[in-house]
């Protein structure tokens, strides 16, 4: 007889290009999304929260590197027979959120939103289809001085989070240049829609793939190291010469003398000259703030990948330079950008309201201050007191109480082993220090604390075992009346010290 065949079971494994993020990198995450808060509260900016899913329709067509309507996000059907998707950003949401509440909002609205966006994309070293972003926006006028304070924001978030100035740049640009440019070059009219996306999607990754890359892109074409071939825009030399000049503007001491100069390359069209305009506008409040070049530049190789903008565009660059794990050279160029979009929120409204925003790519900019030394310190564990006595399990559950009672963060081995391990998994939740009763301080009323981590920087000088025996680093017995006050005394020592 054929013995029945067993349940396959299902294999432990995580969704092609998502991530599990562990408890350090969650301490640090927690950390850098405080910091933001604080310069974008110390701007004016308040909280929205929206959901994560919105109906497909509300969030438009406006992906990067998509030619078909909602092709990058995950979408499914309701029980109504409504498409639904996950976000692929802030800015769609917040557009919905805006026009249904319009009425009773103040205009200028401005509202920051932090949270996971989602692209069905394919994934790569260090791109996901999850990731967190971090957005402020103004919503509501036109004047260029929304666009300034938006860069002058992200300027001030960067040196907050410990980017040193002249690390970083923040460059603007304005699509009503780049519009211009396009007409320029025969690009203009509705027939040519397609042909200018894929323009500025090529301009977009200059910085990835070169001049070379970018001209073939804007050529025939280019096929990527995988052999996957994407096509290009189809013009001729003359029409790439003059695209790829916006690569090789020089820049003056201050904005608005590098407006004057663009003036005298890209003034030929009605729509560049009021582009120039605004990012005069832009550049003269740049210079009477005090954001000099070396923290704000004009800079027209600054596209931005999304369909939406419509005026002022800009990104967050740094530009240091560091060792990877490997040796070889890293540079993380871009975590962050944004611009102004005046159509989105009309799509809903029928009428334009004026916007503008910047968002901070949280997961990219988090490793790069992990390179320059800003790494996140692993969170201080609980304090965990020893079960020594199962009999006594009552005993060591009041002393708990008592620790937390005094707003100490504390918690009893829930698991069966004895000392050793419990020694061991109280390491690898890296305890300040460990509580233990055992009969004979039971009966002196008494507990001994041990410090594991003065215990543990004692060990690293003690090659000796017996000498280590002996030594009994960071362990100390006191009174039970003096639990909470010695425990205390521990945990802030080591507070903020963690390693």
């Amino acid at each position: 007889m054929t013995q029945k065949k067993k349940d396959a079971l299902p294999e432990a494994r995580i969704a092609k290009g998502f991530r599990d993020i562990e408890t350090a990198e969650l301490a640090g995450l927690a950390q850098m999304l405080q910091t933001i808060r604080g310069v974008y509260e110390r701007y004016g900016f308040e909280a929205l929260e929206t959901p994560a899913l919105e109906y497909t329709d509300a969030l438009g067509k406006f992906l990067p590197d998509q030619d078909r309507p909602n092709a990058g996000v995950f979408s499914f059907q309701d029980e109504d027979e409504q498409w639904m998707s996950l976000r692929y950003d802030l800015t769609a949401p917040l557009a919905r959120y805006v026009a249904q509440n319009f009425d009773r909002l103040p205009k200028p609205y401005r509202r920051y939103a932090y949270g996971p966006v989602y692209r069905n994309e394919k994934p790569g070293p260090g791109r996901f289809r999850q990731f967190m972003q971090f957005d402020a926006d103004t919503v509501g006028t036109d004047s260029v001085a929304a666009d300034a304070e938006i860069c002058m924001l992200a300027a001030d978030t960067l040196e907050a989070l410990g980017i040193k100035r002249g690390d970083y740049v923040i460059k603007v640009n304005n699509r009503k240049v780049l519009d211009g440019l396009m007409e320029s070059v025969g690009l203009s009219g509705d027939e040519n829609a397609a042909r200018r996306l894929i323009v500025l999607r090529a301009i977009d990754k200059f910085d990835k793939f070169g001049e070379e890359g970018v001209s073939l892109l804007l050529g025939k074409g280019r096929k990527d190291e995988s052999g996957d071939y994407t096509a290009g825009a189809g013009l001729d030399a003359a029409q790439i010469g003059k695209i790829l000049s916006l690569f090789n503007v020089g820049y003056a001491n201050s904005g608005t003398s590098t407006v004057a100069h663009l003036r005298k390359l890209f003034a030929d069209t009605e729509i560049s000259r009021q582009g120039l305009d605004e990012l005069d506008g832009i550049a003269s409040l740049f210079d009477a703030a005090g954001y000099g070049n070396d923290r704000i530049r004009i800079d027209t190789s600054v596209v931005r990948g999304l369909e939406y903008y419509t005026g002022p565009v800009f990104e967050a660059e740094l530009t240091f330079e560091v060792k990877g794990d490997d040796g070889q050279t890293v540079r993380f160029g871009s975590v962050g950008g944004g611009g102004r979009y005046d159509d989105l929120v009309s799509r809903f409204t029928g009428q334009k309201v004026p916007a503008t925003g910047f968002s901070i790519g949280v997961s990219r900019l988090q490793a790069a201050l992990a390179h320059i030394g800003a790494k996140p310190k692993a969170a201080l564990g609980p304090v965990v007191v020893l079960v020594m006595d199962k009999a006594e399990i009552a005993s060591y559950q009041k002393m708990v109480k008592q620790l937390r009672d005094a707003g100490i963060r504390t918690e009893m081995y829930l698991g069966t082993s004895g000392m050793n391990a419990q020694m061991k998994y109280a390491n690898k939740r890296n305890c300040p220090c460990v509580v233990i009763q055992g009969s004979n301080e039971r009966d002196a009323k008494t507990v001994t604390l041990k410090d594991l981590i003065v215990g543990a920087q004692a060990a690293a000088s003690i090659k000796d075992n017996k000498e280590w025996k002996e030594a009994r680093a960071g362990q100390v017995t006191v009174a039970e009346a003096d639990l909470v006050a010695e425990v205390r005394k521990i945990v802030e020592l080591h507070s903020g010290q963690a390693s």
